[in-house]
């Protein structure tokens, strides 16, 4: 289990926060912003939803995410 410092020292974790920060974003919309697979964001949103720094719901079968302040 990551502590909080340990989940934000991932610079794309941060910038996946700073996304989401003011608004909700589905899975892919967040993924295109970054040069790595979908796989590896996704894995990167799931150390985020665990460690409780954003919110999930589903949409169908979109995720969207978005930072839980």
């Amino acid at each position: 289990m990551l502590d909080s410092l340990q989940v934000v020292a991932e610079p794309r974790r941060r910038a996946i926060l700073r996304l989401v920060w003011g608004r909700e974003l589905a899975a892919s919309d967040i993924a295109a912003h970054f040069d790595v697979s979908f796989p590896a964001v996704s894995q990167h949103l799931g150390v985020l939803r665990d460690a409780g720094f954003v919110s999930v719901r589903r949409e169908g079968r979109t995720r969207l995410y978005k930072a839980d302040r």
